[in-house]
């Protein structure tokens, strides 16, 4: 009954004109069992795509992946639900001279397109319009990618979208692509192990961003043969570890256009390093096996997940399910020539938000093109791909790009964010999936990117429950406190609030301080050693360190008046600031060596050793290594700085539990005029360690964000102890002992003591 019930009021609520919501969550998990996917005795293969708007289907095999026509051809049954299919014997396809490995696309026809008999491969018989009136895009020359396939052969190589084969419009609609197009590769089940998945509490962890081809392509410790792949990677899960990394997060690993990255290997043309650019959401990147042959990424990707897992690391990989590779409209003039290779030419309308005329797409990603993530069926492909990765290829947590696109909650014509909508996408992972709890155990750790591009996008501190955030607004506070002094207001309130976990983004809802993830840089950006070497962008320079196009001019970056030592000593407190603060911390791979790409602040398409992680250090280098690595341990050794709950007194009252108390340089509380002007620059705070269950009675940290000296009065310890210097960033500590080993801390003195910090530096105390 109640399910007629609604059925009728959503019959209703159609006929008076109102949006239709889909179904809340919990539509299941592959429940539709799409792809080319063999029977449990592998006698059979089965092709399940999904069409609402199709006239007729048919799946072509291939012998090889390109080069051939195909062997056989088959035409698909559609049900009730929209699902076409058909079910060939591997005999059958062997028959056929499918010998081997079993390469397949699709063609489709539809209203705009509808088949006709007579056509052939090549030919334009039946053709009536590129797009119609519901915005169908249907063309049965262009073979299209299974979009659930679990590996595929190729990308496409497409430079410029207007003059590819794979494009539409008069000039080339009638071009076959079959002998060209990347295909789907069926795949048989593989047993390879990904190892067992840390637990631990997101709490406790220290990110490391970082491309994957990048992290060995350059390092002569790693094999000639598997540098820049999921094998070499495999290899630095020791250093990882050593370092004090507990989650690895990868820049996207799923198949992306970077097959020509090395076709001229000294121009960044058409260059696609970064990999935000996707071709396929289930199917490994070949591009980063050493193992190109069929499942052979599958099999290289799970067991480089096995030895990060063994090393206690988690794997997190960014995801991209915001846009896709097939891009938008190839001339903005001509609504008829767009890219066909995948989804467009499956069901345009049901995989990309379209404009309220569905002529051309909405726009909220920058890129032409959004993916249409409120719609039932497209959610489905994000839900099954999330799971894939998670279930079958082992990675604990994902980062999502762009990620407030998928709490659209309009799919034609709008964008309308909602973060308590249960139909979203991003409502409906956390319910089919859910995350982490809070003191550890199994779940997923989602990660967000909460902002796109466009009006309404930007959502920091807005994400739903079980999603934790790149806190931009605590890149952008301690940036411009840091780099901005004289031009920019920071208030000691400001940095309080960021130091303890940003309360004011997270607290309201529910959720955590460790939901903050503090970032000061990340891949798309400067790195740390830029953001503090650099005045501004620098990203139209010759190879290797560019050309790049694009790129924020809001960087909050200054050169620290060109002076090296005061730069590393900022890039020291930056990640000081990091390892100190409330949040998540997420440092960005080659940053804890003082990594630098010449001021290119958007490096999306350099593959090159410039952007590529120098293992070859200088003593600098190897000092800042030292210190970074020193500072993570530090973290992990207490929980003060790892809190589960925010800190009591947090809003610097100091009237609070006295879990964490706020101090003037004189050792005075702050009262409300001294947070509130941004002419004070300097504060300092006590954790008590026994409130946190720290190992420590207690911390201290001061900082000093004044061009000068500034004398810190030290507040009292725990009764019978005194404090104990760990580190100060400035300039006459710098070295490898500039942060103390346990136990071999400096003494400062008890309550009253007096310590000269000098201009733009960090202090770190501990009671004993």
């Amino acid at each position: 009954m109640r399910r007629l019930l609604c059925a009728l009021f959503t019959t209703l609520l159609a006929l008076a004109g109102l949006a239709v919501l889909p179904d809340v969550a919990h539509a299941g998990i592959d429940a539709q069992k799409l792809g080319g996917r063999y029977d449990g005795t592998g006698a059979n293969v089965t092709f399940r795509v999904f069409s609402a708007h199709a006239t007729r289907i048919a799946v072509y095999v291939y012998a090889a992946a390109t080069g051939q026509q195909e062997k056989a051809s088959y035409v698909l049954t559609r049900d009730a639900s929209g699902v076409w299919s058909a079910t060939v014997s591997v005999a059958t396809l062997r028959a056929a001279g499918v010998s081997a490995t079993i390469y397949y696309g699709y063609r489709a026809w539809g209203p705009n397109w509808p088949y006709d008999g007579a056509w052939a491969k090549g030919s334009q018989i039946g053709f009536v319009s590129d797009v119609d009136a519901a915005g169908d895009r249907f063309n049965p020359n262009k073979l299209l990618l299974d979009p659930y396939a679990r590996e595929i052969s190729h990308d496409t190589a497409i430079k410029d979208p207007a003059a590819t084969d794979y494009a539409t419009g008069s000039a080339r609609r009638g071009v076959d692509t079959g002998t060209i197009a990347p295909k789907g590769i069926v795949l048989a089940t593989d047993a390879t192990s990904t190892g067992t998945k840390p637990t631990r509490a997101f709490k406790d962890d220290i990110m490391y961003e970082v491309n994957l081809r990048g992290l060995t392509r350059n390092d002569p410790g790693v094999p000639a043969g598997v540098r820049g792949t999921y094998a070499g990677a495999a290899l630095k899960a020791g250093y990882l570890s050593a370092l004090g990394v507990t989650a690895v997060e990868f820049l996207p690993l799923q198949e992306t256009q970077n097959d020509g990255n090395d076709t001229d290997p000294s121009s960044t043309s058409g260059d696609n390093y970064w990999g935000y650019q996707t071709l396929n959401f289930f199917a490994p990147d070949r591009h980063y096996s050493s193992d190109t042959s069929p499942g052979g990424p599958t099999r290289e990707v799970k067991a480089m997940v096995k030895a990060f897992h063994d090393a206690g690391i988690k794997v997190f990989v960014d995801v991209v399910y915001n846009h896709t590779a097939e891009g938008g409209r190839a001339v903005p003039a001509d609504k008829t020539v767009y890219p066909l290779f995948s989804w467009r030419g499956l069901d345009n309308p049901t995989y990309y938000s379209l404009t309220s005329d569905h002529q051309g797409e909405m726009d909220v990603t920058g890129l032409g093109h959004t993916f249409n993530t409120f719609n039932a069926t497209a959610q489905n492909l994000i839900v099954d791909s999330v799971a894939y990765w998670k279930n079958d290829l082992g990675v604990d947590g994902l980062r999502f790009d762009l990620a407030t696109v998928l709490g659209n909650t309009c799919q034609h014509g709008c964008y309308s964010y909602s973060r308590t909508n249960p139909a979203t996408a991003l409502n409906r992972l956390t319910a089919e999936m859910p995350a982490r709890p809070a003191g550890g155990g199994t779940g997923v750790d989602w990660i967000a990117e909460p902002w796109a591009i466009g009006p309404g996008t930007y959502q920091v501190g807005n994400l739903p429950p079980g999603w934790s955030e790149w806190n931009g607004i605590f890149r952008d506070t301690l940036r411009a406190d840091q780099n901005q002094l004289g031009v920019a207001t920071v208030t000691p309130g400001d940095l309080a609030t960021r130091f303890a976990g940003s309360s004011d983004l997270y607290a309201g809802d529910g959720r955590k301080p460790w939901n903050s993830i503090d970032i000061m840089v990340v891949h798309d950006g400067f790195t740390l050693k830029d953001l503090y070497s650099c005045n501004g962008k620098n990203n139209n320079q010759p190879w290797p360190y560019g050309p790049s196009d694009g790129g924020s001019d809001d960087n909050r970056s200054w050169d620290q008046g060109n002076i090296a030592a005061d730069q590393r000593k900022a890039a020291r407190n930056g990640l000081a600031f990091l390892m100190l603060s409330g949040g998540t911390p997420l440092i960005t791979g080659g940053d804890e060596m003082l990594r630098s790409i010449n001021c290119n602040n958007n490096s999306y398409n350099v593959d090159s050793a410039a952007n590529w992680l120098n293992w070859s250090l200088t003593a600098d280098e190897a000092n800042f290594r030292t210190y970074a690595q020193r500072m993570i341990a530090f973290r992990k050794a207490h929980a003060a700085l790892r809190p589960l709950t925010f800190y009591s007194a947090a809003d610097g009252n100091g009237n609070g539990l006295g879990q964490l108390d706020w101090f003037t340089p004189g050792a005075t509380a702050p009262d409300a005029a001294y947070w509130s002007n941004g002419d004070n620059h300097a504060l300092a705070w006590r954790y008590d360690g026994t409130e946190l269950g720290d190992t420590a009675a207690a911390l201290y940290v001061g900082y000093n964000g004044w061009s000068g000296d500034v004398t810190f009065t030290l507040p009292a310890p725990p009764a019978g102890q005194s404090w104990y210097r760990v580190t100060d960033t400035s300039t006459w500590a710098e070295g490898a002992g500039q942060v103390a080993d346990p136990g071999a801390e400096t003494a400062v003195g008890a309550q009253g003591a007096t310590y000269l910090l000098h201009g733009r530096a960090v202090l770190l105390l501990i009671a004993k």
